[in-house]
């Protein structure tokens, strides 16, 4: 029999489940320790961030939240890996990624709070990735979109888009990493396999082995990483990087890891997945595992801990301040900024409600 074309995936990991390095040749990023507090810092500082976005909905002062519970190595080795000319177009729960690209809470609190402000980012390079995007996978088309600028245009950028393991079943992302594969185009597309799309599991969301595979089929470069072993993403991301950047063409990046808590705020995950998983899942968080290896290498504490708890509820609390003394947009503004000239149907709704709106002062 002859065979057309064979095909492996490899699968990336450095920091067991404990903490403890399972390979001797880690990366130079790596090698500096300063630089792996920092990174841990962002972590710790994410999922503080986390749970007070959960607390600001469950008191009526945010809409629907998004939780990034144990995806924070998947998120800032994203983030961390990238470069400041670089595009990034998220999903809807990439925190930790945002963050690290200068995304601030207050601006994440204004979008989930209804205030399309929030995604009008004011610090760089987030300023220039994309919005948030809740339509699954559109975002994925977006970043092939920006590739393909960044080809024609000569300039040595690289877009990167993240998707659910669910969104990888999306034509927007077969699509994207087709055209990618087809033209060449420096595009990192990173599945973040976190198990559930809401309430459907991996086991029957794919028939692959790994999702990995699927950018097999568009002639990309192809990993499965541990999700929850910073190192690992790091390492991964920056190859796929450089691989774009120079010509080589884009990449799939499966992360493995495990959604901690609900798909949303909205949702109550006790209805079709069972304690024991998650208690699995907690046993393998990213948190423990590089706060062990720290703590190893002594360069991590428990008082360094608590000391920079301390500094997140105060930057947490600011702001939160900040979101919350944020000045309520006029009515007429959701009539503002979809059409260049308002529709009469539109235009005597807004009139009509700016009448309503009149009446009451």
């Amino acid at each position: 029999m002859t065979i057309a074309a064979k095909f492996e995936i490899e699968y990336l990991q450095y920091l067991d489940a404990e903490g403890k390095q399972v390979r001797d040749d880690l990366p130079e990023f790596a090698k500096d320790l300063g630089h792996m507090v920092e990174l841990y810092k962002l972590m710790l500082s994410t999922r503080v961030f986390d749970a007070k976005s959960i607390a600001l909905q469950r008191t009526g002062k945010l809409g629907t939240y998004a939780s990034c519970l144990g995806h924070e190595a998947a998120h800032v080795g994203i983030g961390s890996a990238m470069r400041p000319e670089d595009v990034y177009a998220p999903s809807y729960r990439e925190y930790g990624a945002q963050l690290y690209r200068g995304v601030q809470p207050r601006e994440v609190y204004m979008y989930w709070g209804g205030d399309e402000r929030g995604n009008d980012y004011q610090k760089e390079p987030a300023r220039h990735d994309f919005a948030w995007s809740v339509p699954i996978a559109t975002q994925c088309l977006h970043a092939a979109g920006s590739a393909l600028a960044f080809k024609i245009r000569g300039e040595k950028r690289v877009a990167v888009c993240t998707i659910g393991d669910g969104g990888s079943s999306k034509g927007d992302f077969y699509g994207a990493i087709n055209i990618a594969g087809a033209q060449n185009l420096p595009l990192v597309a990173v599945i973040v396999n976190n198990q559930w799309a809401i309430s459907v599991p991996r086991k029957i969301q794919s028939g692959a082995p790994t999702l990995a595979q699927k950018g097999i089929a568009a002639g990309l470069f192809s990993i499965q990483v541990d999700g929850n072993d910073i190192i690992a993403v790091r390492k991964a991301m920056e190859d796929a990087l450089e691989r774009a950047r120079s010509g080589q063409g884009g990449s799939v990046l499966e992360l493995v890891t495990y959604r901690l808590g609900d798909h949303t705020t909205a949702d109550d995950a006790r209805r079709y997945r069972g304690e024991q998983e998650v208690k699995d899942g907690w046993a393998k968080e990213p948190m423990k595992r590089l706060r062990n290896w720290l703590v190893a290498k002594k360069v991590w504490d428990d008082a360094k801990e608590e000391a920079w708890k301390a500094e997140c509820d105060e930057w947490m609390d600011n702001e939160v301040n900040a979101y919350l003394e944020t000045r309520t947009q006029p009515v007429s503004a959701m009539f503002d900024y979809t059409f260049a000239e308002v529709p009469a149907d539109l235009a005597k709704q807004r009139d009509y409600v700016l009448s309503l709106e009149n009446k009451a002062h």
